[in-house]
């Protein structure tokens, strides 16, 4: 074989030279990708210099700065959207009962949503007339406690004595029709934002037990798809104890307005259908309800009678040792299997950090808590 044809053979199985070599990065920097697309190879990163760490750093916070800036704004609306979907999650088992019944989920939320704005209805009916009805007694007798109050003798010394009555009248003149105004507008404003609010759980309600599957599968496809079917199930069980707690809640706040419709009826204190539905709407808060309804209920036979408002207070006491200590920890315990003191101190926490939304999602949430912390982290403490 001659020079020439040697020289060919070895040009052949010798490995081509690459017309681009790849710059070989120094000890600092970082590689060079090496795959090479549509619009070429793409280049080294950015060194990460102190500024533009620095500068990532700020944009960061300043992100979220702005981030919480909008959410305080909006928590007022956000308030309203959890409250309906704590309530969609609460009427969904209704729901689904009415759908194995062979309705079809819009005609099972619409018997759902009937059911309620009857609740809202008759709410309503009990509680209107009362207040309408005192407040127009009050405003005839006004003129009346006028009157007695100027033939008071102690308000006739106070009277001859400090001026008493020509001070307060020179005061009430400058500002009696400012002040009404302020509070006409102020009642006003405040009986619209109500019914606004009211309006717009309701709805969102509404909306949200229409799509609440879709919904759910929607947050699950979220999920890693080889954790999907075990966060699935976890989150049903969740889901399933909030709906619980709510019928238990509300079985427990029918029976503590039928006890104190039948007592008010038998006791013969004015308005006991109006004070047993506040009895029953204020036994929905966990711990304080309860009490607060008692209050009001006193206060109300207190000024019928000393005899009425003794027995309305020892009535009260009896039946709160009655459903705190049997009623309510036998249908709690049914339904959410939440211990006693588990449950006052998440209550207590509740209502510190967020008022009444939050004494009424803190037992739920505390069940979910435990649900979570006995399918979940004690079985992975348990593998180590």
């Amino acid at each position: 074989m001659s020079d020439e044809e040697r020289a060919a053979v070895e040009g052949e199985s010798a490995p081509h030279a690459s017309p681009d070599p790849e710059p070989t990065p120094g000890p600092d920097e970082a590689p060079v990708p090496a795959s090479t697309g549509r619009f070429g190879r793409p280049g080294r990163p950015l060194r990460q210099s102190p500024f533009l760490i620095g500068f990532i750093g700020g944009l960061g916070a300043l992100l979220a700065y702005t981030a919480y800036q909008a959410i305080q704004n909006a928590a007022g609306v956000l308030i309203l959207i959890f409250v309906a979907l704590f309530l969609a999650i609460g009427l969904n088992p209704a729901v689904d009962r009415l759908r194995r019944f062979g309705l079809p989920r819009g005609a099972a939320v619409a018997a759902v949503t009937f059911g309620l704005l009857l609740l809202l209805c008759g709410g309503l009916f009990a509680l209107v007339p009362p207040v309408v009805t005192q407040s127009t007694e009050f405003a005839d007798k006004l003129p009346q406690y006028i009157e007695d109050l100027k033939n008071n003798a102690t308000i006739n010394d106070l009277n001859e004595r400090y001026d008493v009555i020509d001070k307060v009248q020179n005061a009430v003149n400058a500002d009696t029709i400012s002040g009404a105004l302020g509070g006409v507008l102020g009642g006003a404003q405040f009986l619209f934002g109500t019914v606004f609010r009211v309006l717009t759980v309701l709805v969102l309600t509404i909306y949200f037990m229409a799509a609440f599957d879709r919904i759910k599968g929607a947050a699950y496809q979220l999920v890693p798809a080889s954790r999907r079917e075990r966060v699935a199930l976890i989150t049903d069980e969740i889901l399933s104890k909030v709906g619980a707690y709510m019928v238990g809640a509300i079985a427990i706040a029918v029976v503590a307005g039928v006890s104190t419709y039948i007592f008010l009826i038998i006791a013969g204190v004015a308005y006991p259908f109006a004070l047993a539905v506040v009895v029953a709407v204020c036994d929905l808060i966990p711990q304080i309800g309860a009490t607060i309804g008692a209050v009001v209920v006193s206060i109300v036979g207190f000024a019928e009678s000393l005899p009425v408002g003794i027995a309305c207070a020892i009535f009260f006491i009896v039946y709160q040792q009655v459903e705190n200590y049997l009623i309510y920890p036998k249908v709690m315990r049914r339904s959410v299997e939440v211990s006693d003191v588990a449950a006052i101190v998440a209550a207590l926490l509740g209502v510190a950090l967020f008022g009444v939304i939050g004494a009424l999602v803190a037992i739920p949430a505390v069940a979910a808590v435990q649900l979570i912390l006995r399918e979940v982290v004690v079985p992975r403490q348990q593998q180590r």
